[in-house]
């Protein structure tokens, strides 16, 4: 595969991406092109005696801040090393786009070069979490604040076809988030989708809580990207708050720090299974490319693990389903729609 790799993306740049480039290039053995300024980069490079052939360098002289304004930044500044990134798969000299930098950028460079699937209102930005006995694809997630009832729609089907190709989930079942189960709860978004996700021709179960979702009740979640962002935040800031409380009190006396050090095996799992850098980056579904944004904190490990989901999303075709299971969902809503 030819994987590119924005150099200039996270907080840190451009180690990070340096680092998981040679990681990715050396473990796989695919090409990996880095697009940033060739003359920060390919210096680096060469003083690690890495050879072009593993990963080669694309020069992209402009950098998207994250204080940029997305669109007029994408306009603006056309050589920037997301928007370089995209034409090489837009020209298909490359199979996949990871990036940590700026979401809004990302997203605005992806509609202006690529273009949405035909068919699709918005794309939805979609993140794996885990959940008691596996997983959970919750979108959107900060691509869209504000949201039309078909936008929703359109994100569980997206959301299925993601969670059907990513986690080996037949007829995976989609929630709709809301303040209570029953189908007369939630704000107009959510009763106006409500009907319309249960002849979407998706496997829908209904309104579902964040105590649902983390009891393993639904394998998609969909909502608004000001909710779920939310959620997702929330959810990250709970999680980080509990383990700091459980660090704490185990120091706090030497019964308990016995008691901690034979529980660590324990506290290791369940350390791996909540890090974060462990899903790498989130798929911006619905755009006519396969774009994946990581986190602007991600480190080397965060970064190669967003590469390796990638190349699964490129080995089992997810933009090519997409594109099959939106037309077909379309086409069989337009037909209830007539009749």
């Amino acid at each position: 595969m030819r994987i590119v790799l924005d150099a200039m993306g996270s907080d840190t740049h451009p180690g990070p991406e340096i680092e998981a480039a040679v990681e990715s290039a050396r473990h796989w053995g695919d090409t990996i092109l880095l697009t940033g300024p060739e003359g920060l980069l390919q210096p680096k490079l060469d003083a690690l005696g890495i050879p072009k052939s593993i990963v080669e360098v694309v020069h992209a002289p402009e950098v998207l801040e994250m204080t940029d304004k997305p669109a007029e930044a994408a306009r603006g500044k056309a050589a920037n090393s997301m928007a370089v990134g995209i034409d090489l798969l837009k020209g298909g000299k490359a199979d996949v786009f990871v990036t940590a930098g700026n979401t809004g950028g990302a997203m605005a460079n992806a509609l202006f070069r690529l273009g949405r699937i035909r068919g699709v209102k918005r794309p939805s930005l979609a993140i794996i979490i885990p959940v008691r006995g596996g997983y959970t694809a919750v979108l959107d997630i900060g691509a869209n604040a504000d949201c039309k009832p078909i936008f929703l729609v359109q994100f569980a089907i997206m959301g299925s076809i993601y969670v059907e190709k990513m986690l080996d989930i037949l007829s995976p079942r989609v929630g709709l988030l809301s303040i209570g189960e029953e189908p007369g709860k939630g704000n107009m978004l959510v009763k106006e989708t409500f009907p319309l996700l249960e002849n979407a021709g998706v496997n829908f179960i209904g309104n579902v809580e964040p105590k649902e979702i983390f009891a393993g009740e639904a394998d998609v979640v969909v909502t608004d990207g000001f909710s779920g962002n939310v959620f997702i935040k929330t959810s990250e800031a709970v999680s980080r708050f509990i383990s700091d409380i459980i660090r704490d009190e185990i120091k706090a006396s030497p019964i308990s720090s016995v008691g901690g050090l034979l529980a660590k095996p324990a506290f290791r799992r369940v350390g791996l299974m909540l890090d974060p850098s462990e899903y790498g980056a989130a798929p911006l579904l619905g755009v006519d490319g396969l774009v994946f944004i990581g986190h602007g904190r991600s480190n080397a490990k965060a970064l190669v693990s967003a590469i390796r989901v990638a190349r699964q999303a490129v080995s089992n075709r997810l933009l090519e389903a997409t594109r099959e299971a939106i037309q077909r969902r379309l086409a069989d809503l337009n037909r209830k729609e007539e009749a």
